[in-house]
């Protein structure tokens, strides 16, 4: 069933389709975890349409939009710089600010494919370093970056109205890019 989406970059006109399909995964996957003030709070201001034209608009950051039967199921937002909270982010560094997928869309390779989008628009230049912010309950998603590379580095408080949820800080070294291992076999 997952198989069957589309992974297009957005554009502008998608602004509005970004912020519902952000708020409905965000929701769906964590609202249970946050009084209702605080996730209003936080989906207000992360997933606005504000927000989205903002982010469509930064030559630094691009979205790719997933659909299935011309419906939004999930989507990505990576830019450069990083802008996570560790002493070894460099500028040149990038990072894989949101990934959202519905459930229906999840477990079929959609996934794998976004994220792999976004690297490679990250890399368009040449290996980097990457990073991802995740939430340190979100154990399926640790798992799936580490098989890509990623390490534990750290970890930050990510607000969500006034709740403070523990987040981990991971890294994949530039040398650990599957370009930078292509290029030096």
């Amino acid at each position: 069933m997952a198989g069957d989406c589309t992974i297009r970059r957005a554009t502008p006109a998608d602004a509005m389709r970004l912020s519902e399909v952000a708020e409905r995964a965000f929701v769906q996957a964590f609202g249970h975890l946050y009084p209702p003030e605080d996730l209003a709070a936080f989906v207000r201001d992360s997933y606005s349409l504000e927000q989205h034209d903002k982010y469509l608009a930064d030559p630094g950051c691009a979205l790719w939009l997933v659909e299935r039967d011309g419906e939004a199921v999930g989507y990505a937002l990576a830019g450069r710089p990083c802008t996570l909270p560790h002493a070894d982010v460099k500028p040149e560094d990038g990072e894989l600010k949101r990934i959202y997928l519905m459930p229906a869309a999840q477990n079929g390779g959609v996934g794998s494919r976004l994220i792999q989008t976004a690297f490679d628009w990250l890399e368009q230049d040449g290996p980097r370093t990457l990073w991802i912010g995740v939430y340190s309950q979100n154990f399926g998603a640790q798992r799936f970056y580490e098989r890509l590379g990623f390490q534990k580095v750290g970890g930050y408080e990510f607000l969500v109205g006034k709740t403070r949820d523990p987040e981990f800080i991971l890294r994949r070294d530039a040398a650990a890019s599957p370009k930078a291992r292509a290029n030096a076999g």
